[in-house]
Order: structure tokens, then C-alpha cells, then sequence
């Protein structure tokens, strides 16, 4: 049986990373892929390791592996350097003896081959198959997102809240965005729980967070790029503590969905329309410092959105 190896940081996996794997696979009888980290790097290596395992789910003579490892020991670089080559095959060659064959797209490979006494296949070193690098993607992930696998793409999506008092506008202008980003967008989801907010109770606020956090998980996947969210997790803790005086918890899961990267701060300076749901005008502007409090607090970057002429 021959046994291949395949070793890198995977930070991203990208497309040319799949090809490389598909090459390979071709080409020995059991595959072991390990996914190299250390300290201090800006993707983690458990969820990296997660990627890969997803992406050859299925593929039985395949074994993805998280390596952890020590930089002071074994030197992290991505240039391809002779002595660090011999002590990355001296590790690899004793703890994994029976590797074959090494399979890279890195002039690497040829030392580490040659200090472990194995085969090197090399696999599209000048990247002319799939033109990009995981460092490529870092620097600039919304010009190469094209080849992040689906599955990759939601780590690197923006989330951006459109975020206010009631009657600012926000709805169209989630909507707008959207369609000029050419991506997907979060509704409000209170109205799918209470008709009117002057009838809302405290379970209410819990089932609108919850509902709306799982919209959130379902819609990155769609994402292209960007995501555009109307209201978040902080705007329901604004109405706890306005309404009731209250504060409001919720799962880390719910958390985690509501981590924005911007916020779009609609200002209550656009025509208030009453459409029968809504606070009266003077409750909804007390409301909106109640929203700017909290979003302040957060730390979180916002710009502030004045009248209706958004172009």
C-alpha cells in the first residue's frame, strides 16, 4: 500500500488546496493530510482542521489530522529554506514512518523528500491551475472569493446591521444594499413574533432573538461577501431595558450569531409614519438613545445615516 502525505496550514482552505488533494489521491492508496498550527495565527487551526475534515467527508482512505506544533522547534515559514526542510522530515519521518510519498505545491517538497528518503510529487507549483495562495486570500478575501469552498466563505462574510429606532428607514435601506451588493439580507423578525410593540412581553423578546440569530445562520452561507442585517441582538436588549427595565440574556449560539463587523446608525431625523405597529413618536425617540447607549457601549465601529437620500 503506498502511503501519501500532505502537510500546510490550510489558513484558508482554498480551491487550489482541493485540486491538490485530488491530485494526490490519484496517486497512493491512503492519504494523510495534517493541518500544521501554532500560536498566535489569525485563523484557528481546530476550525481549519473542521474545513478540510468537511471537504473529504466520505473519502475512507483519506485521515485529516490537526498538528499542533511548537515554532521554536519546528520553524514556521512559508519559504521553502534546506534546514528547515530537514527538521520538519526529521520529525515527520519518525512520527509517521510509513509515508511513501509527499505531495506539494512547493519547492519544499523536493527537501523534505529527499531528507526523508520518499517520493515528492509536486503539483502545480507555479499556480496556474487555480491562480491564488492562502496568504492572497487573507490579504484580500472579497477578491478571491471565488475560490474559497462554499463551506470556507461565511468565515471571511461582513456582517453589516442596519441599526435604529423605529421608523428610520431601516427596512429599505437593508433592502437597497442588498440588491446593490448583489447579496442576501436579514429581515426584522420581530413582526413575525408581535404585531404591535406596545403588546410586547418579555418571552417575546427571547423567541424574536432566537428567530432571528437562526436567520442569520441559514443566510451566511448565501452571502456574497457581504451580508446586510436589519437590527441585531443589542437592539432587543435596547427594548429589555427601555420597556421593561430588564436585562436580557440569551445562549452564546445567539451571541455568536449577532458578532457584527459595522453598523449602519439610522438617526431619527426621517419622516415618522405610524403605521398602527409602532411606539408613539415621543416613546420612539427616547428609544433611539436608548439604542445609541447600548451601540456605544459595544465599541463597535457604526457610521450615522442622517434623512432618506442614501445614495
Amino acid at each position: 500500500m503506498k502511503v501519501g502525505l500532505i502537510l500546510g496550514k490550510f489558513m484558508p482552505l482554498h480551491k487550489g488546496h482541493l485540486a491538490l488533494v485530488e491530485f494526490a489521491m490519484e496517486r497512493c492508496d491512503f492519504l494523510r493530510i495534517l493541518v500544521c498550527s501554532c500560536k498566535g495565527e489569525p485563523i484557528d487551526g481546530e476550525l481549519r482542521t473542521r474545513w478540510l475534515k468537511f471537504a473529504t467527508m466520505g473519502m475512507n482512505h483519506v485521515h485529516v489530522i490537526h498538528l499542533e506544533y511548537d515554532s521554536s522547534v519546528l520553524p514556521a515559514t512559508s519559504e521553502s529554506d534546506r534546514d528547515v526542510s530537514q527538521k520538519w522530515a526529521k520529525f515527520l519521518k519518525k512520527k509517521y514512518p510509513d509515508t511513501d510519498v509527499i505531495f506539494t505545491s512547493e519547492p519544499y517538497g523536493e527537501y523534505v523528500a529527499e531528507y526523508m528518503g520518499i517520493e515528492h510529487e509536486a503539483f502545480d507549483v507555479p499556480r496556474e491551475s487555480v491562480p491564488v495562495s492562502a496568504s492572497m486570500i487573507r490579504e484580500r478575501p472579497f477578491a478571491y472569493f471565488e475560490y474559497l469552498p462554499e463551506h470556507v466563505r461565511p468565515h471571511f462574510v461582513k456582517k453589516i446591521c442596519v441599526y435604529g429606532t423605529e421608523s428610520t428607514g431601516k427596512t429599505r435601506l437593508t433592502r437597497r444594499l442588498a440588491k446593490h451588493f448583489e447579496t442576501v439580507h436579514v429581515p426584522e423578525m420581530a413582526r413575525s413574533v408581535i404585531e404591535k410593540t406596545v403588546k410586547v412581553e418579555p418571552h417575546h423578546l427571547a423567541e424574536i432573538a432566537e428567530v432571528h440569530a437562526s436567520k442569520i445562520i441559514r443566510e451566511v452561507d448565501k452571502a456574497n461577501g457581504l451580508m446586510f442585517i436589519d437590527t441585531d441582538l443589542m437592539i432587543t436588549r435596547s427594548y429589555a431595558s427601555f420597556l421593561f427595565g430588564k436585562e436580557f440574556k440569551v445562549d452564546d449560539w445567539i451571541e455568536e450569531a449577532n458578532d457584527m463587523d459595522f453598523y449602519l446608525f439610522m438617526q431619527p431625523d426621517a419622516p415618522f409614519v405610524q403605521d398602527g405597529t409602532r411606539l408613539p413618536v415621543e416613546m420612539r425617540n427616547r428609544l433611539h438613545e436608548s439604542h445609541a447607549s447600548f451601540l456605544e457601549s459595544k465599541g463597535k465601529p457604526f457610521a450615522k445615516i442622517n434623512g432618506t437620500d442614501w445614495e
